[in-house]
């Protein structure tokens, strides 16, 4: 049985000052400690795939400490799971596989950084997450993001023990993913001529500034590798039959209107979707053949959200394929259109994603439903004995204002709400509505950030910090032992690390006057 280790060379010495018990997010199932201290001493040195991050982490700091440290498999343990132990002579590790071992360490990392001259207390920490599902998305289809700052997102996410990045890579206003067989869908797709300043639709008022960008595909395995190194899986989302603007401004055969079409400069739902020909069915699933080729994430989320119905019920082509299938309205051929993706998908081992939309017409036998638009859909879909991710707006849509609109920076309100940081954390994503067997297909939950109104990575961390955190500790931590009055007195030392990190967060004292103009 392999053993992954990494060891530190160390004199080991006795604490004067026992060490306090440290602030953990999120917080772990349960952690006892013997007012002991193990302090580290002497030159860093590493080995073993599971603790290079944090080894890392230590170079980065420029800190010379030493220690031992070992991660043991251990058979048994449910996945993801760890026991951290840290005694007199060193620390040691245990889960059943690499992802307990990298969560294990992550937990030492928050330790050792609020440990006084390197010495840690001694005690124990068991500990596993609740829901399997742990998410958070992020949207360049409105705004493009680089490389490198999808790379600082995922250390945060990995930090805080999420591991599911969904990665919404197409929109009206941009398609983001290169595709060697379509070279337009970039070359066109990728660049609007300009974006809505703020809120001024009508009239329209735009920045005169083009919004261009796209990852290529070996950008695209440089993300991927460095989130599999976090225990991270990227589920890429492709927007069908919806959402399809700038593919289409690419490719307008595959519209009902013939085009032409533009790359979007304004927000909102678009009339314009692909047709259901089978040129457009051809069209979809090489694009997505090239993605499954990929990434290798079981799930693939299409969207199917917001997809207006006027240009079927208007295509003549549209209505013919509708008396053809024997479907009685739109909703139907909308179902249609998704069963039919849906097939393909599972053909090739893959699990279909769809927005709660999906339910309408009848859902695709084998889908996983994103229930965004409150609870109710997660509700049926389970009650269908199908998988559910909550992301519903009152509680997971991070780019809704965090507090009164008139101190903060520009941003989404269509709900009619804020979504301050208690209404995040006090999110049960099992409802009480449902029975424990249906409850168990609630795989977890994700906090959605759409950046309509995030042009810079610094906003975009100022609108999910410190509510990502929140999240984490909603789908690691216990419902029985959650306590926001707790979770605020630990989210003051990780908000002073996050700053220190280089991370722009909104204090829980509301947002400074600089942060207030992030518009």
């Amino acid at each position: 049985m392999p053993r992954f280790a990494l060891l530190l060379l160390c004199m080991v010495a006795a604490c004067a000052t026992p060490p306090q018990e440290p602030a953990l997010v999120p917080l772990p199932v349960s952690a006892e400690w013997n007012g002991g201290s193990f302090t580290w001493t002497g030159q860093l040195t590493a080995s073993g795939p599971e603790t290079d991050v944090l080894a890392q982490r230590i170079r980065a700091e420029q800190v010379e400490t030493g220690g031992h440290v070992q991660t043991r498999l251990t058979v048994g343990m449910e996945a993801e799971a760890y026991r951290l132990e840290i005694g007199p002579e060193g620390v040691q590790i245990h889960a059943s596989d690499a992802a307990g071992h990298f969560y294990g360490l992550q937990t030492l990392g928050q330790i050792r950084e609020q440990s006084p001259e390197s010495a840690l207390p001694q005690g124990v920490v068991e500990d596993a997450p609740r829901f399997a599902y742990r998410g958070l998305q992020l949207d360049v289809g409105r705004h493009f993001f680089d490389v490198a700052f999808v790379k600082k997102y995922l250390d945060l996410m990995a930090r805080y023990k999420l591991n599911s990045f969904h990665w919404h890579l197409t929109e009206d206003q941009g398609w983001r993913l290169e595709i060697d067989q379509y070279p337009r869908l970039t070359e066109v797709g990728s660049c609007r001529a300009e974006t809505i300043k703020e809120k001024n639709f009508n009239p329209f008022v735009g920045d005169g500034t083009p919004h261009c960008g796209y990852y290529t595909k070996d950008d695209v395995r440089e993300v991927l590798a460095y989130a599999a190194e976090r225990h991270i899986q990227v589920i890429p989302e492709i927007e069908m039959p919806g959402h399809a603007r700038a593919a289409l401004a690419a490719y307008p055969e595959y519209g009902c209107t013939g085009g032409p079409y533009e790359v979007s400069t304004v927000w909102g739902i678009h009339d314009d979707v692909f047709c259901p020909s089978e040129a457009t069915f051809t069209f979809l699933e090489n694009i997505l053949t090239e993605v499954l080729e990929l990434f290798p994430s079981e799930y693939i989320h299409i969207g199917a959200d917001e997809v207006p119905k006027r240009q079927w019920e208007a295509h003549e082509e549209t209505q013919q394929i509708m008396a053809r299938e024997g479907l009685a309205d739109e909703a139907e051929l909308q179902s249609w259109f998704i069963r039919r993706i849906e097939r393909f998908l599972n053909a090739n081992g893959r699990t279909l994603v769809g927005w709660d939309e999906i339910l309408e017409g009848g859902l695709a036998p084998n889908a996983v439903v994103m229930s965004w638009r409150g609870t109710e859909g997660g509700i049926a879909a389970a009650r269908q004995g199908h998988d559910v991710i909550m992301t519903p707006t009152r509680h997971l849509y991070l780019d809704f204002y965090q507090g009164a609109k008139e101190s903060e920076p520009i941003s989404a309100d269509w709900s009619g709400y804020p979504l301050p940081l208690e209404q995040v954390y006090e999110f049960d994503p099992i409802p009480s509505e449902l029975t424990p067997e249906e409850g168990r297909h609630v795989l977890g939950a994700q906090g959605n950030v759409w950046t309509e109104y995030m042009k810079t990575p610094d906003k975009v961390e100022y609108m999910v910090l410190p509510r990502a955190l929140a999240l984490a500790e909603m789908v690691w931590t216990p419902q029985a032992s959650r306590d926001f009055g707790d979770f605020e007195r630990r989210l003051e030392t990780e908000l002073t690390h996050l700053g220190q990190a280089g991370y722009t967060y909104r204090p829980l004292a509301g947002p400074t006057a600089e942060q207030a103009s992030l518009n």
